[in-house]
């Protein structure tokens, strides 16, 4: 298991404040407040912490894409 804060494939911090997920991922700190709110992305709090998981972050994004008809 990996209890590092780095993903195995690189050297990228595992865990994101919302700041670093906005700089990163595009996701406004109001609109990341929203999707919490709805249980609609994946966080975790740790005190009054708001952290994001990467990879759980990618796993979303991935999940939530819309298929191409061509």
């Amino acid at each position: 298991m990996n209890t590092t804060n780095e993903t195995p494939q690189t050297t990228q911090k595992r865990w994101l404040n919302p700041k670093e997920l906005y700089t990163e991922y595009g996701f406004t700190e109001s609109n990341q407040g929203k999707l919490r709110m709805k249980r609609a992305i994946p966080f975790s709090k740790m005190g009054n912490y708001i952290r994001y998981d990467r990879i759980e972050i990618d796993k979303w994004i991935e999940s939530n894409a819309v298929e191409v008809v061509a």
